[in-house]
């Protein structure tokens, strides 16, 4: 047996020795950890280029990561490469993606950073060439040398084009500063040190230095304002190494947490590129999901370093994407650092890292209060709704004060499993979440099919047969419907339109609380008419039927009563509320004046005055709902004292109190 091993051993080296010998189409270059982010994904790729006299029919040949199973992908019938031609792969992991066309294809594997094998058989199962795969380094791709003589890492990536470079065999490591970025009173000296015969070049503009950059002085960088400071080790024999950087804040009286970026202005405000700007084309830039590098750092409130790290970021959100500061999303990805955020910033969560973070500069209330999202949404802590958590920060760009933002939990797959304690990976990627609308259209992971079909049946089924009613409950969280639609009733959120649903592997659809900054400007009906309304109505925003189709079932009418009456009990005492807007109050308010100078989109007395109304109707509105649920539901008044009354007697005693 032993024998015979060797010799399948040793006859598969035979073909490799052989394949890599005489193989016309070759791997070209490979990326294992993509850093440039497309459509949502960065997948890992292979590059093959066919350097043959001739076309060469792919049609039925194989790629694989494993010995053992060199047929594990293939191409499609009709796949052909032209002589000097380049061809891409993207390994993806996904096998519900088709296989692909016109030189990009999409394989159901992915290529392991810990280095490897990669595979490359005829149609027969003949080994054409197999490239074995050191440790790789995040999005430094691995590839044929200018000359076509060796495999090495490559300084820039050059997919679907010729390797125009020599070929290294490492990577510098990344530069050290001393002290790091953080808060100083005055002028302070900074050293930086790397690799042993490797030079350090800095810039002080947030772009990453180049070969053409001033070099870091031996004797230390003396910084006496508020600065982007990004260090980069340059080789003649190694790729150049990870962009080290850190903003120095001089002298700021800065009262809250604050997040500092640093990214090149190609990726921030170019006209063409950048993420955070219109641009100049027919779809704005901050439409396209741009995304992009960046270094982060959290400053806690005593000025502690919390992260520095390099990740990514995206413009955020949906028409706030059109105000000026815009809102911008943080991702932790393993091709440019850690694959976490390990910190916790937020005050009502006990988790230990994060994938994603939001900086939300508001939308409509960036005019008004600034506060209105995070104080509704913060009324529903102790519920088992899911919603954001918040904290008041403030933001740098570069060294430049960006203003008030509150920071946030990113709606995702992760925040999700973090809410149901999910921690299976398989089952992370396999959670459905279906944002803005609540319908299929804007489904942002897994799928809403099942949500559709559900809706579509409440619709057309009477939920007072008991089968029919099983159905739903047994698909649907009843009690997280009920609550979402209290919430937002009693907080009198007028964009309605900002319904969320998720469902976990084998759970439930349930709800989640989101965007609710139109609340707390009115005691009218809206939004009622949008959740209290004919089953068979107009669709207008988000899925109505299963609330309607529920309450036309008496004990599911009197148990939605039942709820919104607990919840104004429980959060909505006058007292409560107030204490949150105090808080929110006072953080927003001490550092209001320099955002107003930034920004100038408001004034102290305008946002004194609209905080005075947003208490007002936070105070008042809850009085009037059961009112306005009578006329909707067409409740009696003997419903009415039934579900309302010892509510309706205790907030008016708290109210009166206080």
């Amino acid at each position: 047996m032993m024998k015979k091993g060797f010799l399948i051993v040793l006859t598969l080296l035979l073909l490799i020795a052989t394949a890599n010998a005489l193989g016309e189409v070759v791997f070209s270059e490979v990326m294992a950890q993509n850093g440039v982010w497309q459509d949502g994904h960065a997948y890992d790729w292979v590059e093959l280029y066919n350097g043959g006299s001739r076309q060469e029919d792919l049609s039925g040949w194989f790629l694989s990561d494993t010995r053992f199973d060199l047929t594990r992908w293939s191409f499609p019938q009709g796949t052909k490469l032209k002589k000097g031609e380049y061809l891409t792969v993207y390994c993806t992991g996904d096998s519900s993606l088709s296989k692909g066309k016109n030189k990009t294809f999409y394989a159901d594997f992915k290529i392991s950073a810990k280095g490897g094998t990669l595979y490359l058989s005829d149609a027969e199962g003949n080994l054409v060439q197999s490239l074995k795969l050191p440790r790789q380094y995040g999005n430094v791709s691995y590839g044929l040398s200018a000359d076509g003589a060796a495999y090495g890492f490559l300084e820039n990536a050059t997919p679907g084009k010729k390797n125009n470079a020599p070929v290294f065999s490492a990577r510098l490591s990344e530069p050290v500063l001393s002290p790091a970025g953080g808060m100083f009173d005055g002028t302070v000296t900074i050293t930086a040190t790397g690799e042993e015969g490797a030079v350090l070049r800095y810039t002080l503009d947030g772009e990453t230095p180049t070969e053409k950059s001033p070099v870091f002085p031996e004797s230390g960088l003396e910084i006496s304002k508020t600065t982007p400071l990004r260090v980069k080790a340059f080789s003649d024999s190694l790729v150049s190494s990870p962009c080290a950087g850190g903003t120095y804040l001089i002298g700021e009286d800065l009262h809250t947490p604050v997040v500092c970026l640093i990214s090149d202005d190609k990726y921030l405000f170019n006209a063409k590129t950048g993420a955070l700007v219109k641009g100049n084309g027919s779809v704005p830039n901050y439409e396209k999901e741009l995304e992009y590098p960046v270094h982060i750092e959290y400053f806690n409130e005593y000025g502690v370093c919390e992260i520095s790290q390099t990740g990514s970021f995206t413009a955020a959100g949906h028409s706030a994407r059109q105000n000026t500061q815009r809102s911008i999303a943080l991702y932790a990805r393993k091709a440019y650092g850690p694959e976490a955020f390990d910190f916790n910033p937020f005050p009502h969560r006990d988790y230990q890292s994060y994938h994603s973070l939001l900086l939300r500069s508001t939308n409509s209330d960036a005019f008004f209060c600034r506060l209105r999202d995070v104080v509704g949404t913060a009324l529903a802590e102790g519920e088992e709704l899911c919603y954001q958590d918040a904290l008041c920060i403030q933001v740098y760009i570069n060294g430049r004060y960006w203003g008030h933002y509150n920071l946030r939990e990113k709606i995702n797959k992760y925040m999700v499993a973090q809410w149901e304690g999910v921690t299976d990976e398989d089952e992370i990627d396999s959670i459905d979440v279906i944002s803005r609308t609540g319908t299929e259209r804007f489904t942002s992971n897994g799928s809403g099919e099942d949500w559709v079909a559900l809706a579509d049946f409440c619709k057309k089924n009477d939920l007072n047969d008991p089968e029919n009613l099983a159905y739903v409950t047994d698909r649907l969280d009843v009690d997280s419907l009920f609550t979402h639609a209290a919430y937002q009733i009693i907080l009198g959120n007028k964009d309605f339109t900002n319904v969320r649903l998720y469902r976990v592997p084998g759970g439930k659809w349930k709800y989640l609380l989101f965007d609710v900054e139109a609340c707390f400007n009115s005691v009218q009906k809206t939004p009622l008419e949008y959740y209290i309304k004919p089953v068979k109505g107009k669709i207008q925003g988000f899925r109505h039927e299963p609330l309607n189709a529920l309450l036309n079932v008496p004990e599911m009418k009197a148990a939605f009563l039942t709820r919104v009456a607990e919840i104004m009990e429980k959060h909505f005492s006058w007292p409560d509320v107030r204490a949150v807007f105090d808080q929110w109050e006072s953080d927003i308010g001490a550092i209001l004046p320099r955002h107003i100078e930034r920004w100038k989109n408001l004034t102290m007395e305008k946002w004194d005055k609209n905080i005075r109304s947003a208490r007002y109707y936070a105070r008042v509105r809850p009085l009037k709902v059961p009112a306005l649920l009578q006329t909707a539901m067409k409740l009696t008044d003997a419903e009415v004292e039934t579900y309302f009354g010892e509510t309706l007697r205790l907030l008016n005693e708290t109210n009166a109190a206080d």
